[in-house]
């Protein structure tokens, strides 16, 4: 595989990232309106539309740059935890909205998000999406969320880290898609890999938050990701561009 053959793909995935970033402008506006209105129970209900509408777009965080940690960064290296001022974005708004916070302190932090995803719309057009990163995301989006999501790790109080994983298995699903063509004549375990990805993607649907699930189930779950990541691993390989010579 050559990297001209990775740009068809690169194309296609950038104009369902487009359409994403509308999406995400458009729910991320709810929210911010929500809490700009004092309403935290709307403000509550309009959050994971708009973070999920995020998560789904796991390939071209490393195009996003900044943005990616001011959007939907957590506390880790923060000195200050949740309560430092470098923690912004989804999780930040996430974990006042669940932990009491009023409208008035969260209004700033709504706004800023408002004003970054606005801002990631503006900036990705002259961003270019380097076409042998989406390979590497194929596997490194459920490798993600086994860390942060269904371990909890992510959770700021919504509960909703297993939505996250959904979102992320149809992330999954998006980079597949447009590799397809490339990948269906080089690995023959596809077949595998879509088997499952459907079965991780029905053992989250309807779930919310890890603490939902029975020791059993969690165990199911983890071992589905686990078998998938195994199944992923490869794609980065085949799907690397080698020159020839």
């Amino acid at each position: 595989m050559t990297s001209n053959d990775l740009y068809a793909p690169a194309r296609a995935y950038g104009g369902y990232v487009t359409a994403g970033l509308d999406r995400l402008i458009a729910r991320t506006a709810t929210l911010s309106a929500a809490v700009d209105d004092g309403d935290l129970h709307a403000a509550r209900t309009a959050w994971t539309p708009a973070h999920l509408a995020y998560e789904r777009l796991g390939a071209a965080y490393g195009t996003f740059g900044d943005f990616d940690g001011a959007i939907n960064g957590g506390t880790a290296g923060l000195p200050g935890g949740t309560h430092d001022s470098g923690f912004t974005g989804f999780h930040r708004l996430e974990y006042g909205l669940w932990h009491g916070e009023s409208a008035s302190s969260l209004r700033k932090v709504a706004d800023r998000l408002d004003h970054d995803v606005k801002a990631l719309k503006s900036d990705f057009p002259h961003q270019r999406m380097d076409p042998a990163d989406l390979p590497l995301r194929a596997h490194e989006i459920l490798e993600n969320t086994l860390q942060f999501q269904l371990t909890g790790q992510a959770d700021q109080g919504s509960g909703t880290t297993l939505q996250t994983a959904a979102a992320n298995v149809e992330g999954t699903h998006e980079v597949l898609g447009v590799l397809r063509p490339l990948l269906r004549p080089r690995y023959p375990a596809l077949p595998q890999v879509d088997t499952w990805l459907d079965r991780m993607d029905a053992q989250l649907k309807g779930r919310s938050s890890v603490d939902d699930l029975s020791a059993a189930q969690r165990e199911r779950l983890n071992g589905t990701a686990g078998q998938l990541l195994e199944l992923l691993a490869p794609v980065a390989t085949i799907a690397e561009p080698r020159r020839i010579s």
